[in-house]
């Protein structure tokens, strides 16, 4: 019987008093994509950054083709053939990408090529990769596939990869599976962390669910369905969650326009009028001029803003929830009293907010960098909303949020829509932009096109990398 490529078992680990990890199995065959799924919080970036050195475990133990071993690093977990690819871009944008894989195998190659790179992966992963391009020139779909090509630079048979299409477009996310099965096919192994579950059917061979750092479901992908893995997740099934969050690779637009107001602008984008009571997606890759259209349109009076990332730009984690539900809006009646504000009108008001939303906090003064990352999220949408806007602009409302907070923060757009806000929505999950909107709006290259009615996510895939266009 062949030895798994990667073996973990038992595997616990604490953050302080947080039990992040419960005993948990992970068996990673040769040759097999293998989907790693949980909520935030569930435990799979711990149990995967425990395989790459990241992190240390309390108590288990880690085979790599069969033989126990110790990794205390990166380093170690390279040499035993472990790669990653992060979430987030690691690569220095000022370097070339021949230098962006010297830094990641560790050595210089005097600028030959010793054969290493194409050895390791499929030859083409580096077609339209040049080396001595700057990857500050690089489109999204390249940076990833350089992020790949570093991981694999290395020498890695085993390929760690935490949310890899999160940036990319339909098209180039099927490149990407396509690359990770050819990897697989050569011999190779991969975990795909993924919030999406076409993916898992798409191109995983077995699944591993985690719910609060413990293992729910190890099987093959067949057999499984979304309501399966959803109950997996998150404990019981819901076929309106399904429908609504994880999609299909075949989603169709929905129209729901029984909220429009009769008459009456909200928004103008260039030719485009945003009605009151729509629900607009805006569908662009990364880096096609959507952020520079949604924050001047934010800037607009009566418009509330929710910013992509909720940790820099949405909230100060050492500030109470109070001090920043307040900020943005110290000249609110509910809680300012001439020029002062009347921090216990601010903090009954917050703790109002809190109930209303679901937000699980243990009270308004709590600093709001102790939340999860789904309720961080609800504190910005309450601060917005609180507002009582025109327009709702949100950048990503749901980038990192597990299954059910995900559910909760489309409710409350689609609320807001019917109450006759106009909501423009991005995202670059383009299925959530399909199954939220009204219309879409599609951005590239700085300019802006709506989608034609009834457009299925091919088509508009094709026009955000410009395909078609006059």
């Amino acid at each position: 019987m062949t030895a798994p490529a990667l073996e973990l078992r038992g595997i616990s680990k604490a953050f302080g008093s947080v039990q992040a990890l419960h005993g948990a199995d992970f068996s990673l065959a040769p040759g097999e994509v293998h989907a790693l799924l949980g909520e935030n919080g569930a435990g799979k970036s711990t149990l995967m950054h425990i395989a790459y050195g990241m992190t240390g475990l309390n108590r288990g133990t880690i085979r790599v083709r069969g033989a126990p071993v110790s990794i205390r690093s990166p380093w170690d977990a390279r040499a035993l053939g472990i790669g990653m690819v992060h979430q987030h871009f690691t690569s220095i944008g000022a370097l070339t990408v021949g230098e962006n894989i010297e830094l990641a195998v560790g050595r210089r190659t005097g600028g030959r090529d010793d054969g290493r790179t194409e050895t390791a992966l499929p030859a083409r992963l580096m077609e339209g990769l040049p080396k001595g391009a700057r990857v500050d020139t690089l489109t999204v779909a390249q940076r990833q596939r350089l992020e790949i090509v570093k991981a694999l630079a290395t020498g890695a048979t085993i390929l760690l990869l935490d949310e890899p299409s999160a940036v990319l477009a339909p098209s180039e996310v099927e490149e990407l599976l396509a690359l990770v099965r050819e990897f697989t096919a050569r011999g190779g192994s991969a975990v795909l962390i993924t919030h999406k579950l076409p993916e898992v059917f798409l191109v995983s061979d077995r699944v591993t669910v985690l719910r609060s750092g413990r293992v729910t479901l190890h099987a093959p992908v067949q057999g499984q369905t979304p309501a399966s893995l959803a109950e997996a997740m998150i404990g019981h099934a819901s076929a309106r969650l399904i429908a609504d969050v994880l999609g299909a690779p075949d989603l169709q637009v929905k129209r729901a326009r029984e909220n429009l107001a009769p008459a009456g602008t909200a928004v103008r984008v260039g030719d485009i009028d945003v009605m009151p009571g729509e629900l607009v997606g805006i569908a662009a890759v990364l880096g096609n001029g959507q952020r520079e259209l949604l924050r001047a349109i934010a800037l607009g009076r009566g418009t509330a803003f929710v910013p992509e990332d909720r940790t820099t730009e949405g909230l100060i984690g050492v500030m109470s929830v109070t001090e920043n539900m307040v900020l943005g809006l110290d000249t609110d009646p509910r809680w300012t009293r001439g020029v002062r504000l009347d921090w216990s009108a601010a903090r009954a008001r917050t703790a109002e907010l809190i109930e209303r939303f679901g937000i699980r906090a243990l009270g308004p003064d709590v600093p709001a960098g102790t939340l999860s990352g789904g309720n961080q999220q609800k504190v910005v949408l309450a601060r917005a909303l609180e507002q009582a806007p025109r327009v709702l602009v949100a950048e990503n409302p749901t980038r990192g949020l597990d299954i059910q907070a995900t559910v909760e923060i489309h409710d409350r757009l689609r609320a807001a829509a019917a109450q006759g806000v106009a909501v423009l929505v991005y995202s670059t999950d383009l299925d959530e932009v399909l199954e939220l909107s009204h219309r879409v709006l599609v951005v590239h290259a700085g300019k802006v096109r709506e989608a034609p009615k009834g457009a299925d996510r091919r088509v508009v895939g094709e026009m955000m990398l410009g395909l078609g266009e006059r």
